[in-house]
């Protein structure tokens, strides 16, 4: 048996899985969120600890296995978080995370002091957007030196969790691709950007934790660990890694071909390559997998915290965005939503706030509204979509998030791409990949060659009742809607 975690915004998931991908038990366990109107986005390290407690307790619960029937875990955590340790071994301060735009000034002064993005393109493969972990490294320098002064440990939040599961400090090379200062084409840390930060950047460089290949075990866990969770301390754990990462694993995109959506706090859209994919505009992330290969991954900041606080907002539940949805023509009479609440990654819009536009005395109603807001953030994704594929079409798309739950937000889905919507079984993709992941990283343990590509093969269930096809009826109003979307991105924030 095996155990997959992972750590999200919002709370930990974990699932129990035998070795062909049969789901035992399941657990959850919810996160609380440091927000402030500066657009700090923190928590504190022990509240993963403590959630992951809880909810590998209750999967094992409802698996009603023994301790020791569990071979290996493997843990997916929120990518880009900043967990600062000092020389003890103690948390130094709240994590920041992914959706922290506090940073944005702090990037800008990075990206300026290596050169601009090209020059970041051209030596690192990678060019830093708000939210990635240089950017609050270069917080901290500038505006707490006195913590910045105590680091000793730099480390992803899956990488927190896996020093408190082993008591070793490692690193992953998908999570570590989303750092800023990784290079991705080598596969390696790249001593040069921290130099930015802090001019005597080899204590930086010696404060990060040693990387490890994506089949790579970590270590067996601690007796604390395997007593607090109720396993013993014969379970490995593998090498885990950023929740993009696991959930590309999870949905089976491991080869050439796939697309992955994800709409969850945030969206994604990505799609496995065998060779590294660059894009020197900086929007497309030229992430590594946690398979072996790479990774192209575009993300938005915006999407179900959208659609839920529009819910709320008109005081119904969420299900209310898929009675709008199906009450409504593609295109929301003409009203169009930048989504961008929280700001905005791609596009690079780190302190835009959110725009309505196209408002009228006919087209404002509650059920407009809420479309408008689904389809901006969807539009958002079609964009990232575009960004990564070019003009070829997706045949077939693996969604996955809270979004993917609606039936009417897939089909919107399928008729602005033309593409086969599929969901996996369940709604824990992240949990699943890491699992999977555990898995191969056993067998290889032992010696095992099984590949990957494989093991998901074997793991990854579709819920048929879930599978979309596309109403090619609709594509040329929601082609149209889309123009219009991008046309007025470009009024409002000179984006095109």
């Amino acid at each position: 048996m095996f155990i997959g975690v992972d750590c999200g915004t919002q709370g930990t998931k974990a699932l129990v899985i035998d070795e062909n991908g049969r789901v035992r038990g399941r657990g959850h366990a919810a996160h609380s969120l440091i927000e402030r109107d500066s657009g700090a986005r923190e928590q504190h390290p022990s509240i993963w600890v403590d959630a992951m407690i809880a909810a590998v307790r209750m999967a094992l619960k409802e698996a009603a296995l023994p301790a020791d029937a569990i071979r290996c875990l493997g843990v997916s955590g929120q990518q880009h978080g900043l967990a600062v340790l000092d020389d003890k071994g103690a948390v130094i301060r709240p994590a920041k995370l992914w959706c922290d735009t506090e940073t944005a000034p702090d990037n800008e002064r990075v990206v300026a002091a290596l050169g601009g993005p090209k020059a970041w393109y051209e030596k690192l493969g990678i060019i830093p957007l708000t939210g990635y972990t240089i950017s609050k490294l270069a917080f901290l320098a500038e505006r707490e030196p006195d913590n910045f002064a105590r680091i000793a440990h730099i480390l992803l939040p899956h990488d927190y969790l896996n020093h408190w599961l082993t008591g070793r400090f490692v690193a992953e090379y998908g999570d570590a691709s989303g750092t800023g200062f990784f290079d991705v084409r080598k596969r390696a840390w790249a001593p040069e950007a921290l130099s930015i930060i802090d001019r005597n950047s080899g204590r930086l460089a010696a404060a990060l934790p040693e990387l490890i290949a994506p089949d790579a075990i970590v270590g067996k866990l601690t007796p604390v660990a395997a007593e607090a969770l109720g396993l013993t301390t014969n379970c490995l754990v593998a090498a885990g890694g950023g929740d993009n990462m696991m959930g590309a694993i999870g949905t089976g995109n491991v080869r050439e071909g796939v697309v992955t959506i994800s709409l969850g706090t945030s969206a994604t859209v990505f799609s496995y390559s065998d060779t590294p994919v660059l894009d020197p505009s900086g929007a497309v992330a030229p992430f590594c997998s946690s398979s072996g290969g790479w990774l192209p991954l575009v993300c938005t900041m915006n999407a179900t915290n959208v659609t839920s606080g529009g819910a709320h907002l008109f005081g119904r539940d969420i299900g209310f965005v898929s009675e709008a949805l199906d009450a409504t023509a593609p295109g929301a009479g003409g009203i169009t939503m930048l989504p961008f609440l929280n700001g905005e990654r791609t596009p690079d819009l780190p302190t835009a706030r959110g725009t309505i536009l196209g408002l009228s005395a006919v087209n404002m109603t509650p059920e407009n509204l809420m479309r408008a807001m689904v389809e901006g953030v969807t539009f958002g994704v079609l964009a990232g979509l575009h960004r990564i594929r070019g003009d070829k079409p997706a045949e077939r798309v693996f969604m996955i998030g809270g979004g993917a739950r609606s039936k009417p937000w897939r089909q919107m889905v399928a008729d602005m791409t033309g593409a086969e919507i599929v969901v996996p079984t369940g709604d824990e993709a992240g949990c699943l990949g890491a699992a999977i992941q555990a898995i191969w990283a056993y067998g290889r343990s032992n010696g095992a060659g099984e590949d990957i590509a494989a093991i998901a093969d074997r793991c990854v269930s579709l819920d048929a009742d879930k599978t979309t096809t596309p109403a090619l009826s609709r594509k040329s109003a929601y082609d149209d809607a889309f123009g219009l979307y991008r046309a007025r991105l470009a009024l409002v924030h000179g984006v095109k």
